[in-house]
């Protein structure tokens, strides 16, 4: 008994310090703009071309016939029996996800849909942004659209907000009241989807917010809205911090909240609430889901957040495997949408991903 108590306090008192680092550290209110280059070599005297050009996705009938050579080539290695989803994406369920990738999903009528948007890029900071620009087609006379921002995160991409742009743009045709309409910019993260990585080190969530300010400023938006989740959420966040005079409107659907006052409380609620739970004004129910801490957030911390590290210490070698080989490409990232969508799917033979 003895050894059980020690070992969820020892486990709490490691977890309680890695999330007072990562969430209850202060945090500036507002951050230096600076600037950057992150293109190949040194940055140019000469200005950076400004122009936005138009930008079309296309894909040759030679990319494709390389893709399923690549998914025919694929070799399965055999899952553990009974282990389900609980050591990643199931290898058996993988096959059926191939199979329709291979023989049902049509690319050509995807790509109708992805290119439905203008799409545009332009040069910021030695590389090109990619982004998508959708204006309000049904505007009330004498009214102006709200420009918003509306940034991603891992594993996502623009492509995630087309269902909501009908509903932001032309609210009154979706039934909604169209006191608010608003004119949608969704960019590209460097290095994902269409927008070119970085050439150099350091481009961190900062600099990509003080690109998208950038991108902001040249299609002259000089007040604007924001809305990130995931690394959205911290992009979004730190462009407020930046140029908190231009955001007018910050919504986040990734967030952490702390107070300067409350983060020594909250951190000894982690540590202790089990064994003392009136002395933090902790009800039943909030014990019920906290505690024990080791099994219901502490393990699951450990168990789903291995890809983070990973890609945060060793991106060159992971991206060496999964750029060539788009049946793990998949896997890696399906599993995210399995896991992350409910964790009990980790015991379902399909991961959850047909339900």
């Amino acid at each position: 008994m003895f050894c059980t108590m020690f070992l969820e306090l020892l486990l709490a008192v490691i977890a309680g310090a890695v999330l007072y680092y990562f969430i209850f550290r202060k945090n500036n209110e507002e951050l230096p703009m600076g600037d950057g280059w992150w293109g190949p070599g040194q940055r140019r005297e000469s200005e950076e071309d400004e122009s936005i050009r138009p930008f079309k996705i296309e894909t040759t009938d030679e990319e494709l016939n390389d893709l399923f050579h690549r998914i025919d080539q694929t070799r399965y290695s055999e899952p553990l029996e009974g282990s389900r989803f609980n050591y990643g994406f199931n290898s058996t369920y993988l096959r059926k996800v191939v199979s329709y990738w291979r023989n049902g999903f049509n690319w050509r009528k995807q790509l109708d849909i992805i290119n439905k948007y203008p799409h545009f890029k332009t040069k910021i900071e030695g590389i090109d942004v990619h982004f998508i620009h959708v204006k309000p087609t049904n505007l009330p006379a004498g009214r102006s659209a709200k420009p918003i921002l509306m940034v991603h995160g891992w594993p996502g991409s623009f492509y995630e907000f087309y269902k909501i742009i009908p509903f932001l743009t032309d609210p009154r045709s979706h039934s909604l009241s169209d006191d608010q309409v608003f004119e949608v910019i969704c960019p590209s993260i460097p290095g994902y989807g269409f927008s070119e990585p970085s050439h150099k080190q350091g481009c961190n969530s900062v600099a990509v917010a003080r690109i998208f300010y950038k991108l902001m400023q040249r299609l002259g938006f000089h007040e604007f809205y924001t809305q990130g989740g995931d690394w959205g959420s911290l992009i979004c966040t730190n462009l407020a911090q930046i140029a908190p005079s231009n955001v007018k409107g910050l919504h986040l659907n990734m967030v952490a909240v702390s107070g300067s006052n409350s983060r020594l409380p909250q951190l000894l609620s982690v540590l202790f609430g089990q064994r003392f739970p009136g002395l933090f004004g902790l009800q039943e129910e909030d014990v019920r889901r906290m505690f024990p801490f080791s099994s219901k957030v502490f393990y699951h911390l450990v168990k789903e957040s291995g890809y983070m590290h990973l890609q945060a210490t060793k991106p060159d070698t992971a991206g060496c495997g999964l750029n060539n080989c788009p049946v793990g490409l998949a896997a890696y990232i399906l599993e995210k949408f399995s896991t992350w969508t409910d964790r009990d799917f980790r015991d379902y033979e399909d991961g959850g991903l047909e339900r």
